[in-house]
């Protein structure tokens, strides 16, 4: 029966039976043949008083009698009714179908592999369910289906989709779903959610994708869970279940310590003071390296204590649990001794690779994996754990072995980015340069991007590893977690002194706070982690426009320019390029007011998730399905910008032309010079799809971050002297290297060129 038409009437009254609740989580409990029991086998001559069941008479079954509507461990129908929609549960199963198979042993997967991952799929459209304006009655799964919209895509240059979670989320509460308080990142089941679409409808996707040379890229949260079933059975003390996750049992002598928990919400954060309490007396780890969504009076530390939850067992328990994130995204315990955390991640990636037909996954919150306690008065090992390598190891193996790949969103050091994708993700989100360009964007200075870039390759991480993308779902981050932790007290020359890593961090989020929200009033800061703004929005502030509502037809061309050349230094390097549908229609931020309930506890980024239109397919729609405000685009839908060839998504897809035309993709990146002009970036590749030896042309990207033309000279010496530069747009040869390895170039306000240096013998050997 599902879950929805269950009624309280239908329910199973009498007796507890964990017997028969055992019974259910396995599909073929009915055919098992009995077997000899461990104690039969081990101990046939051992006294009965030494035997380790005589030890455990004191947990004996208490039999209760309760209601059929009781929501609660004393009820074997709602038990059951848990069960049988755990990810756990779903997890055992599916393992059982893949293990043996031939299958299994066809690809390999020791090692990443980002120039395979690339060669899948390199340009990445990266949707958010509940902001897509679907056909009235179609579904969010059925419009990403659309045989238009690949077309469409195809002509831009888009070759794959990255849905974005779409698996049921948020939490269970009695018999009812609770909605999600994370965007749909707090997975509760390996099913679809029914207000995206159907499973039929996700694997038509695929279909669809496939048929014009894409791909799909699905979710799994491999940090945690909503507050689900499983979380539920967790709290009851059920089998395998708490062992899913980071938390602990506190006995009912030290309740007192633990904080009241309100009518009508089943937890309560921690105070600083009763983490350290419960720390002292050695219950859990204490704090951690930092708080991530850190608010006053609404988490102070990352860890939250139950309510009192009654079990199968008839024994009232309450728990004290982790969650890096919001309350209602109870950690996973990558070490539990029942390994139920790692059997449940493993499941939902093999449902959407094997079941749905996803070609990748990415890996979220796959950073904190791992926490231990650290030596007397230091805050316990949260970030760059080892565990989280080796979790991450297990994952992207499993993935690789099953012949997909993965890419993580990592907001850690460098060094973090570079372990954890060592041996695990094929592919890192770019929190490198990220914030890099937003920042040359903001000051019309690329000092600190550069410093990024070079100080990236110099801790081993390539670009050609790196997802570059526009702005997601999530808000502008400026935490500069590598600068501000790690290098803290590491010098760097910047604006010509030497500074702490930490005091550059400071400077950087200065300029990025006052330049995006000094003055505009359409852009909001989201905790301590960033800035809430779409890319168009962005852009707004820097020029200097106050409230969205002053912007005219004549700031279009300037906005439309300066999204480009973000656009054209995301793709113009090798890497994937991702961009979202807010990019490709010019969104604007959503008015406070129309989001105030969803952005009450804090949460800002909803104003810049406003719901938007692709195809044009409902003009007079002024929400989503979901419910999302529509806000102003500043672009218009895609079939209207494609027959006009000065619009966004037209000049777009020539970046991109040139982008796969010239294999860049998979290509070296060689020198990040100094630059004549500070608005100026220069970026040097090999186009030579990772081959060192071999015999490659040379390719130069030159942008102006600037809102003013600029002229300057190009000087590398990874370049040959007397090779002709080649304007790759236009076939012109606009200049030749000199002797210096230099060469002079113009570029307009946000300009961009893509430049092919070819070698004078070359050019010689043509004209013979």
């Amino acid at each position: 029966m599902a879950h929805d038409e269950l009624r309280p009437e239908d329910l199973y009254t009498g007796p507890i039976d964990l017997a028969g609740i055992e019974a259910i989580e396995s599909e073929d409990a009915e055919h098992e043949i009995p077997e000899i029991s461990y104690d039969e086998q081990r101990y046939p001559a051992r006294p009965r008083r030494l035997r380790p069941r005589d030890h455990l008479r004191g947990s004996s079954v208490r039999r209760i009698r309760t209601d059929p509507r009781t929501a609660n461990g004393t009820n074997p129908s709602y038990v059951e009714w848990l069960v049988r929609q755990a990810m756990l549960k779903d997890a055992d199963v599916l393992a059982r179908q893949l293990s043996g198979q031939p299958t299994m042993w066809r690809n390999a997967y020791a090692r990443p592999d980002a120039r395979r991952a690339i060669a899948t799929s390199d340009v990445w459209f990266t949707a958010y369910p509940i902001s897509l304006i679907t056909r009235p009655g179609q579904s969010f799964l059925s419009a990403l289906g659309d045989d238009a919209l690949w077309s469409t895509f195809e002509r831009i240059g888009i070759t794959a989709i990255h849905t974005g979670p779409v698996k049921r989320a948020g939490g269970i509460a009695g018999w009812l779903e609770t909605p999600s308080v994370d965007g749909h990142f707090d997975r509760i089941s390996t099913q679809i959610d029914p207000t995206f679409g159907t499973e039929d409808e996700f694997r038509a996707l695929c279909d669809v994708a496939d048929g014009h040379g894409g791909s799909v890229i699905d979710d799994i949260v491999p940090g945690h869970t909503g507050k689900g079933a499983d979380f539920r059975l967790a709290e009851m003390g059920f089998k395998d279940y708490p062992g899913i996750y980071h938390m602990v049992e506190i006995p009912p002598e030290d309740w007192a310590l633990l904080p009241d928990v309100p009518e009508g919400v089943d937890s309560a954060n921690l105070d600083p003071a009763t983490e350290h309490e419960l720390a002292e007396r050695g219950y859990i780890i204490g704090a951690l390296q930092r708080v991530i969504f850190y608010t006053p009076g609404v988490k102070e530390t990352n860890w939250s204590a139950t309510a009192p939850v009654i079990g199968p067992d008839g024994i009232t328990r309450r728990w004290v649990y982790l969650h890096y994130f919001k309350q209602g995204q109870p950690s996973i315990n990558w070490l539990d001794p029942t390994f139920a955390g790692m059997r449940l991640v493993i499941g939902d990636a093999l449902h959407s690779l094997g079941e749905l037909g996803t070609s990748a996954l990415r890996l979220d919150a796959n950073g904190f994996l791992g926490v231990e306690k650290s030596a007397e008065g230091l805050p316990a090992w949260s970030e760059g754990h080892p565990l989280s390598h080796a979790a991450n190891h297990i994952i992207a193996g499993m993935v690789r072995k099953v012949g997909g790949f993965t890419f993580q969103e990592l907001n850690l050091t460098i060094e973090d980015i570079r372990d954890t994708g060592a041996v695990g993700a094929d592919l890192s989100y770019d929190f490198i340069g990220r914030p890099g360009y937003h920042h040359a964007l903001a000051t019309g200075q690329t000092e600190f991007l550069r410093l990024a870039l070079t100080e990236s390759i110099r801790h081993g991480v390539q670009p050609v590893q790196l997802v570059h993308g526009l702005q997601n779902h999530d808000e502008l981050t400026y935490e500069l977690v590598h600068w501000a932790t790690r290098h803290g007290d590491d010098l760097f020359h910047f604006r010509g002194r030497d500074i702490s890593g930490s005091q550059l961090a400071e400077e950087v989020r200065a300029d990025l706070t006052e330049s995006l929200t000094g003055t505009a009033d359409y852009n909001r800061v989201f905790t301590q982690n960033g800035i809430a703004c779409t890319t168009a929005s962005l852009i707004a502030a820097t020029r200097g426009i106050e409230r969205l509502d002053d912007i005219t037809d004549d700031d279009l061309p300037a906005i439309r320019d300066a999204h480009l050349l973000l656009c054209a230094y995301n793709a113009w390097q090798p890497g994937v390029f991702a961009l979202s549908g807010w990019d490709l229609t010019g969104m604007l931020t959503v008015p406070s007011e129309e989001v105030s309930d969803l952005i009450a506890a804090g949460d800002t980024r909803w104003i810049e998730r406003g719901a938007h239109d692709l195809l044009d397919v409902d003009p007079d729609a002024r929400r989503s399905a979901a419910g999302m405000p529509r806000a102003r685009s500043l672009y218009g839908a895609l079939p209207a910008q494609l027959d006009d060839p000065e619009s966004f998504a037209s000049r777009l897809a020539g970046i991109l032309d040139l982008r796969r035309t010239h294999g860049i993709a998979s290509a070296s990146q060689i020198d990040i010079p100094e630059v004549a002009h500070a608005g100026m970036l220069v970026l040097v590749h090999r186009l030579d799809d990772g081959d060192a030896h071999a015999d490659a042309a040379t390719q130069v990207t030159v942008l102006n971050f600037s809102h003013e033309p600029t002229e300057g000279t190009v000087r590398s010496e990874q370049i040959l002297p007397g090779s002709d530069v080649i304007d790759a747009a236009t076939g012109d040869v606009i200049g030749r290297v000199d002797d210096l390895c230099s060469f002079s170039v113009s570029l307009p306000a946000y300009g961009a060129t893509f430049l092919l240096l070819r070698p004078e013998e070359t050019d010689a050997a043509t004209h013979a």
